[in-house]
């Protein structure tokens, strides 16, 4: 049973979610604001928290930098926002800093509740495999873990899937399409800024210069491939 943490400012509408989460198996924490949400998080019982599904319109912190501010303590627990409809502007911003995945309000269950499972089945072991070295970038498929230089990265689950299916066919181009059914499993409903946004985040945590990318490359007009070069 699953443990996700709800930061929902409206009374009903969350305690609407925890029921619908409650009946799908999941054990649910909430939080009203984004301060609750971060102090939850930081106590020792926050450690339980495998996913996190937040509002972006908090009072006080607001969603944007709960989720800055998780990504800057290493935290790489999974973050799915709630935005409102056509909100094109706060999307990109939500996933710049560092949601792995979004919903646009009113959600339904079955929408909730899918990408509730994506997110989580991203955050589970892949097939293991060696170590990979690739030009001072070492990627254990086995202890999903990647290194720079002797250095440790952490990543969260999305930026990891995406980053080891990249990784796993250097030099072939991935449309933005099949990333998002392999990584985000969306298939055709998917929201290519999802897989844009990750690729930046990724690039300014293994790049020297992420504007002159050495291992994600951009194909213009078609995608992505992993380098390095």
């Amino acid at each position: 049973m699953a443990h996700v943490l709800l930061i929902e400012d409206d009374v009903s509408v969350r305690d609407g979610m925890e029921l619908v989460l409650r009946r799908h198996g999941y054990d649910v924490a909430t939080a009203a604001t984004g301060e609750d949400a971060l102090a939850l998080l930081a106590d020792p019982a926050g450690a339980a928290v495998e996913l996190a599904v937040l509002d972006l319109m908090l009072p006080g912190i607001d969603g944007f930098e709960v989720c800055r501010r998780l990504r800057a303590s290493g935290s790489t627990v999974p973050v799915i926002m709630l935005t409102a409809r056509g909100d094109d502007t706060d999307i990109v911003r939500g996933l710049e800093a560092g949601a792995d995945d979004y919903v646009v309000k009113p959600v339904t269950a079955p929408v909730l509740e899918a990408r509730i499972r994506a997110a989580l089945r991203r955050a589970e072991p892949t097939q293991a495999a060696r170590g990979e070295d690739h030009a001072g970038l070492v990627i254990d498929r086995a202890g999903l873990t990647v290194a720079k230089r002797g250095t440790p990265i952490a990543l969260p689950p999305t930026e990891l899937r995406l980053l080891l299916e990249l990784s796993a066919s250097p030099a072939h181009v991935f449309s933005r399409e099949q990333l998002l059914g392999s990584v985000w499993e969306h298939g055709f409903l998917g929201d290519s800024r999802l897989v844009d946004a990750a690729v930046g985040r990724l690039r300014a945590k293994i790049e020297d210069i992420p504007a002159r990318p050495r291992y994600i490359q951009t194909v213009r007009g078609f995608g992505y491939r992993f380098g390095p070069v």
